[in-house]
């Protein structure tokens, strides 16, 4: 690459289909040189944001600046940026070869590129992507994740200074994925540049990404790095879509607030912590959230240790295990070691670590400790 990156800005990005808001009044900042992904459910307007920022679709209102230039009104091949579609996109009736150098030969005059020049950078981008055996081949002769490296190929040849990505392994087996998220995160520190990555995985997500912003029904819920977006998630959205297993989220009454003192369905539980009386009062509804692996089961009733569950389903997940308990009318998840034995069926005992645990407004869904 020649070092020329760019940031992605957004200021109050909206985008409209009729009376649907697909995007509404969106801020990002992706910095130079970042691995940034857009996660969220189908229909929650990521793939149209990324659609924003390549210029296939125009802004309502706000906008979106690449290196400083509002690019609002800027035809795509303009914006310096290369998106690889979901389905890959490649031309049937092309080679290999020929797809990738596709972008720079639409281009040539413009780059001051001859037709050497032209192969010497195909041939140099397959050689990194390990695809330099099958240049003379057509799409229709390559495996899924042969087909995908072209098309990340054709979208780095032409060193774009931001790197577009839509849910690029989902059509990709369980294993291969696992393996092109190894490939994808060495490609993009190897070229350094920006890149935005649509997902609904997580799992993706968290392990491709520097920073995630987390979004639902058209809006930004949160941004940050994984650990901020696993260990302090701000909203019950958030905290239920990352993780796996996800968050534990249980109606409670707040019973006492000096000492934080909760009544949820089918236990009490007194934390210890000081409130200040003007986030809560006796009375209020919230809702706790636990992650299953602060969850802890035992076998008896120890000091401390007062809340009852029954064993409902047990999942083997190789050396652990989800447990799930019912408690009365709600039901808890824990992530419990291999080694404890229980049954469907049986009466135990859990704990639940105070010092992890979350507390969300129940009218506005939002964290308040």
């Amino acid at each position: 690459m020649d070092g020329s990156l760019a940031d992605v800005k957004l200021r109050g990005v909206t985008k409209k289909f009729g009376r649907v808001v697909a995007v509404n009044r969106v801020t990002l900042d992706i910095s130079d040189g970042e691995f940034f992904a857009i996660l969220g459910p189908s229909g929650c307007g990521k793939t149209t944001l990324l659609r924003l920022i390549a210029g296939l679709e125009f802004p309502d209102e706000g906008e979106i600046l690449i290196g400083g230039r509002v690019v609002n009104n800027l035809h795509p091949r303009d914006r310096d940026v290369a998106m690889v579609f979901q389905n890959y996109a490649l031309y049937p009736h092309m080679r290999v070869f020929d797809n990738i150098a596709f972008p720079l030969m639409v281009r040539r005059r413009e780059l001051g590129l001859d037709k050497e020049a032209i192969r010497r950078r195909v041939v140099e981008i397959a050689r990194v992507l390990g695809i330099e055996g099958l240049l003379d081949r057509y799409p229709r002769e390559l495996s899924g994740g042969q087909q995908q490296r072209v098309a990340l190929a054709r979208a780095l040849v032409r060193e774009p200074k931001v790197w577009l990505l839509d849910e690029p392994l989902s059509n990709l087996d369980a294993k291969l994925r696992v393996q092109m998220r190894a490939e994808l995160k060495s490609l993009q520190r190897k070229f350094g540049v920006t890149t935005v990555y649509v997902t609904h995985d997580q799992g993706e997500a968290m392990s491709l990404a520097d920073r995630i912003a987390v979004m639902n029904e058209g809006r930004v819920l949160q941004v940050g790095t994984p650990d901020d977006l696993y260990l302090k998630p701000l909203d019950i959205f958030v905290a239920t879509f990352i993780g796996s297993p996800s968050t534990n989220i249980i109606p409670c009454n707040v019973v006492s607030v000096e000492t934080l003192e909760l009544e949820c369905a089918g236990f009490n539980l007194k934390t210890g912590i000081s409130l200040d009386p003007s986030i809560l009062k006796p009375g209020d509804k919230v809702y706790l959230g636990v992650r299953p692996e602060h969850v802890e089961i035992r076998k008896s009733q120890d000091e401390g240790v007062t809340i009852k569950g029954k064993v409902t389903i047990i999942e083997p997940l190789g050396s652990q295990s989800i447990v799930t308990l019912s408690l009365g009318s709600e039901s808890i998840r824990a992530l419990t070691s291999r080694d404890l034995k229980v049954d469907v069926g049986e009466d135990v005992y859990i704990r639940i670590d105070v010092s992890k645990i979350l507390l969300y407004d129940a009218k506005t869904g939002r964290l308040l400790l």
